[in-house]
């Protein structure tokens, strides 16, 4: 019936919809990526190889620099328990598809934990989630044998029904979709006990949202990171005492995760 709906939606609103996009794209304040290293080694304990991999999101856009954005913070809070080498592989602008097919083309590289940070561009396509699903699957796949990865932790699509920057019923059907490809996102990883699906769980504040309405602000990107940082030590770090690593996940991340408007 939701498909149904959709569809149906679709349908009638298409050429409001289609008018809504042109505007969007002409009216929206155009931010860059974040500036700063995309690679580094650098912390204190055992090795961890690190690769952060997405669309404009993981590249830093919304904040000028990348020690603001989702690869500093994550470095900053892991540095403290590995020797963390990271890398930064992102461009605004990817979907899964091309990401898939920018893997395929580089040098494969030493990976032992994955940050995947994709999903906003593939909603705004509207890509149909068979396909979607499919490509998710492939890009798993190719990052345990090209790259040894044992842990990807699967950033949620994000929800573009909480976007400032899209007018109604743009909004409303962006959002929609998102949810229904997170959905099926949900369903993908749950079999696949490497995989960790990563929800932020903010409210639909658009102070956390960056100066164009559309993406991360700092606080946003500090909370993220620690999310995936509890996870990644609960995951890797030997004072843990139980490495999840080829076997079922732990608990949810721990209250060092703070809320992004949590006192430091």
């Amino acid at each position: 019936m939701s498909r149904t709906v959709d569809i149906l939606s679709r349908t009638v609103l298409l050429p409001l919809l289609a008018a809504q996009g042109l505007h969007v794209r002409r009216k929206a304040l155009i931010l860059p990526e974040a500036e700063g290293p995309r690679a580094g080694i650098d912390g204190t304990g055992p090795d961890l190889h690190l690769l952060v991999l997405g669309d404009s999101s993981a590249a830093g856009v919304g904040v000028a620099r990348q020690q603001d954005a989702l690869s500093g913070q994550l470095a900053a809070a892991l540095n403290p328990h590995f020797r963390l080498h990271w890398r930064l592989e992102a461009r605004t602008g990817e979907t899964t598809r091309s990401t898939l097919a920018r893997m395929r083309d580089i040098r494969p590289m030493r990976t032992d934990a994955v940050v995947l940070a994709l999903g906003v561009n593939d909603t705004t396509r509207l890509a149909a989630p068979g396909g979607w699903l499919r490509r998710q699957q492939a890009l798993y796949d190719l990052l345990r044998r090209d790259c040894g990865a044992q842990q990807i932790y699967v950033t949620a699509v994000p929800p573009l029904g909480q976007f400032p920057l899209l007018p109604q019923p743009l909004r409303w059907v962006l959002g929609r979709h998102a949810r229904g490809l997170d959905l099926h996102l949900q369903r993908l990883l749950a079999d696949q006990p490497d995989c960790t699906h990563i929800s932020l769980n903010l409210p639909p504040d658009p102070a956390l949202m960056a100066d164009d309405g559309f993406h991360p602000g700092a606080r946003v990107y500090r909370h993220w990171a620690r999310l995936v940082a509890t996870r990644i030590r609960q995951d890797f770090a030997p004072s843990a005492g139980t490495n999840t690593v080829g076997g079922s996940h732990l608990q949810s991340p721990d209250a060092s995760a703070q809320s992004p408007d949590a006192p430091e």
